[in-house]
């Protein structure tokens, strides 16, 4: 979980490394939905943007969901990855 003033900085920069998926996330519907469609292993926090309370809840909700990896999305995430394979 990473954290910086939007979160977008950090968020461009850990998909920068090969194979992380890094989501930007300002509410717990994006989190849960982070893992659930997109199997993001690092979550990313704007601090200016919410409060500590709301963070906590949002890590909550990222760290309680898990990728079904043969549910809908899992098509898409094979697709990432290709992409990925080729940097």
């Amino acid at each position: 979980i990473l954290f910086c003033g939007t979160g977008i900085g950090v968020s461009i920069s850990a998909n920068k490394v090969p194979g992380i998926r890094a989501a930007l996330t300002h509410d717990t519907y994006s989190a849960e939905r982070a893992a659930k469609s997109n199997n993001a292993q690092i979550i990313t926090m704007g601090a200016r943007v919410i409060g500590p309370e709301l963070a906590k809840s949002i890590a909550d909700a990222w760290l309680a969901s898990e990728f079904d990896p043969n549910g809908p999305s899992a098509a898409n995430v094979q697709a990432v990855d290709k992409l990925d394979a080729k940097r």
